[in-house]
Order: structure tokens, then C-alpha cells, then sequence
């Protein structure tokens, strides 16, 4: 039983495995980009203020009603409320120097920084919400940063069909990498492969092995691929807390499944085609 043992574990089967999880790592690490980049596009569209310059003649009782007014809208995520006094105070410090000590008075209105849901930060649900702010005249003014949201838009939609090529790619790649590492392995059975056939033995009986012994490859190799994207991503979530937000245990989840979906499925498949294409050859054709 133990020389069974050692004789399953040998290199014939640490080669393979390692070869396929530094794929299957690669892999992951591509679908894990291309799942998270949604996660990107929303923390960044909804960390994007806007300013709403409140009316001078509004009385604090009636600031406090409008900003709970408006964190009840659907399209906002946050607001936070700066006073006269704290927008001079900033400014100051921003500018080095006091406006009032030449003007006589504070220049600043009082205002709303204001986040958008992400699903609202679209050109066209922007020029809505803006009218919408403004109709009451208890809004003035909006300004919100409309080249930087173009950019992001138009950027971040670029990064994922990127992204998603690349991992389309990656996906032959990976193929042809683990198919070769599979057929090297089998190849060097080629003989005894022949020799059960000359015996009598069924096709069945002599893929049998070899699907089991490449399947417990996969198994293993996905299984230390996704122990080291777990680890990648533990550690930098402790470098950087707030990629919480962007690294969510539901698409980890959804890359974890994958890597170890493929990585059994790959190293079936591969192996299937490899030892079928060996029990095909004539005997003149093995050498």
C-alpha cells in the first residue's frame, strides 16, 4: 500500500501539478481583475463629490430638512454639510491667507458635498439630477467634475473589455500549457499503454488510471492556486483596508469556484485527448 502510495506522488505527478497551478494562478488572478473591476468602477463613480451651493437666505432648520430630503433620494449615496464658517476655515488653510481680512465679510455659501450611487453617475442621469437640485431655489448651484467622470466612464470601460480579452486569451493559453505538461507526462507511458492493449485490455480500463492520477492533479494544483489567491488578497487587504470595498467575499468566492472548476476540468479533458490520441497510434508510430 505505501509503495502505491509513493509511486502516485512521485514526480510524474509534482511536475504536472506545479506546472498547472502557476496556470491556473495566472488564470485567476486575470478573472479575479475582471470581476473586481465592476467593484473598481463603482468605488471609484461613487467617490466622486459633487458641490450644491445652498441658498444664503436658507435657515439652518431648513438645511437640516433639505439634506434629509436628499439622502433619501434614490440617486444619492451621501451627503455632508459645509457651513460658511467651514468653508472659510478650509480655504483658509488651502490658500494661506483669510479672505475676510480684505473683503470684510466670508465670502463662501453654505453646501452639500454630495455622492451619487453609481448607477447615477452617468452623463445623462447627471443632467436630470442637476435640474432636479435646482428646481426647489433652495439649490443654487451644482458643480460636479464632468471631464474626470467622462474619463472614468470612458476609461474603466476600456479596462474590463481589456481585461476580458485577456482572460479569453489566457483561456487557450492555458489550455495548450496544461496539454503539453499532460501529454509529456503520458507520453512517457506510450509503451506501456501499447503493451496493455496487446494484452487484451479494454480502452476504458487503461484510461481509468490516468484520468484519476490527472484529476487528482487538477484537484491539487487548483486547490494551492486558490490557497495562494486567498493569501495575495488576505494580505493585501491588510496593506490597504479600504480594498474591502473593491474585494468582495462574493466575487473571491466566484474566482475560487472557477480556478478549481477549470483546473479539473482542464486536466481531465487534456488527459482524455492525450491518452485517446496514444491508444490510436500503431505500434510503428509510438516511436
Amino acid at each position: 500500500m505505501k509503495r502505491k502510495s509513493r509511486s502516485f506522488f512521485d514526480m510524474q505527478f509534482v511536475t504536472p501539478s506545479i506546472s498547472t497551478m502557476l496556470v491556473l494562478l495566472l488564470l485567476g488572478m486575470v478573472v479575479f481583475f475582471v470581476l473586481t473591476a465592476n467593484n473598481l468602477s463603482v468605488y471609484v463613480r461613487e467617490n466622486i463629490s459633487f458641490t450644491a451651493l445652498i441658498n444664503d437666505d436658507l435657515k439652518e432648520t431648513s438645511i437640516i430638512k433639505l439634506q434629509k430630503e436628499l439622502n433619501a433620494k434614490p440617486y444619492v449615496k451621501q451627503t455632508t454639510y459645509i457651513s460658511k464658517e467651514q468653508a472659510l476655515k478650509e480655504q483658509t488653510e488651502a490658500m494661506g491667507t483669510d479672505p475676510t481680512e480684505f473683503l470684510g465679510y466670508n465670502p463662501f455659501s453654505p453646501s452639500f458635498e454630495i455622492k451619487l450611487n453609481a448607477a447615477y453617475t452617468h452623463p445623462d442621469s447627471i443632467r436630470w439630477i442637476e435640474k432636479e437640485l435646482l428646481a426647489g431655489k433652495r439649490l443654487v448651484e451644482v458643480s460636479y467634475p464632468q471631464d474626470l467622470l467622462d474619463s472614468v466612464n470612458r476609461n474603466l470601460g476600456k479596462i474590463s473589455m481589456i481585461l476580458l480579452g485577456f482572460a479569453v486569451l489566457l483561456s487557450f493559453i492555458s489550455f495548450a500549457l496544461i496539454n503539453n505538461t499532460i501529454r509529456l507526462a503520458i507520453y512517457s507511458k506510450r509503451f506501456l499503454i501499447h503493451t496493455m492493449k496487446l494484452v487484451g485490455a479494454s480502452w476504458g480500463f487503461i484510461r481509468r488510471p490516468f484520468l484519476v492520477k490527472h484529476l487528482w492533479v487538477g484537484i491539487f494544483a487548483a486547490t494551492l492556486a486558490d490557497a495562494l489567491l486567498l493569501g495575495m488578497a488576505y494580505l493585501a487587504m491588510g496593506y490597504e483596508p479600504d480594498l474591502l470595498t473593491i474585494i468582495t467575499p462574493e466575487s473571491l468566492l466566484v474566482v475560487i469556484v472557477a480556478v478549481f472548476l477549470f483546473g479539473i476540468g482542464i486536466t481531465s479533458l487534456c488527459a482524455w485527448v492525450s491518452i485517446n490520441r496514444y491508444l490510436h497510434m500503431k505500434v510503428d508510430e509510438l516511436y
